[in-house]
């Protein structure tokens, strides 16, 4: 499993090994049951996450109701970005929606691999910079899109979601409520047997 932590880095960059070893070697693999909290909202976070297998769901609470707002799957980073000058309040909650092997980081463990191999900095900006630029793009993507284009979109872009997540959830995810989540599912059935 560590290995795939490095084919990802690797992909970005090019790794001696000394790298790749410190890459593997510090890595931090835990697995979590289906129904563990990682953070809370209101806590100060302070662990980043690596899916190698299962699915972490992110959700915040608008007036005491779970809003889902982002699914985790392997090979992407859960992750918030803070200013380490002054941190906040996570405004979120992740959970596990499966069982999940994750690699689990933070700033002290980055820092020591920073100290003794001075270019995964650069690495894990990299890392950080296409995270960010994923989330900006899938943000914008959501905002200006009707529910029913946020369901095509999950369609295109992650098919696998549709059969993995609560419908209650995707339906939160993409702004609606369950019915009207199954009246944008017929009407698109009836397009496509049309």
């Amino acid at each position: 499993m560590r290995d795939k932590l490095v084919r990802y880095f690797s992909a970005l960059s090019s790794l001696s090994e000394a790298e790749a070893t410190a890459i593997r070697d510090s890595a931090v693999v835990r697995e979590y049951p289906k129904g563990t909290v990682l953070l809370r909202e209101g806590q100060f976070s302070t662990d980043t996450y690596f899916v190698l297998d299962g699915l972490v769901r992110q959700y915040s609470l608008l007036d005491g109701t779970e809003r889902t707002t982002g699914f985790f799957g392997a090979d992407q980073w859960v992750l918030s970005l803070n200013d380490e000058t002054e941190p906040r309040p996570s405004l979120h909650t992740w959970v596990c929606d499966e069982d999940s092997i994750l690699v689990v980081g933070n700033e002290e463990l980055a820092r020591e691999m920073f100290n003794e191999h001075p270019r995964l900095e650069t690495v894990a900006r990299l890392v950080l910079e296409r995270t960010f630029s994923a989330y900006q793009q899938a943000m914008a993507a959501h905002l200006l899109a009707t529910p029913e284009q946020r369901y095509l979109r999950l369609l295109e872009k992650r098919p696998d979601l549709l059969q993995r997540v609560q419908q209650y959830h995707l339906a939160s995810y993409i702004g609606v409520t369950p019915e009207s989540l199954s009246r944008i599912r017929k009407r698109i059935s009836r397009r496509e047997a049309g």
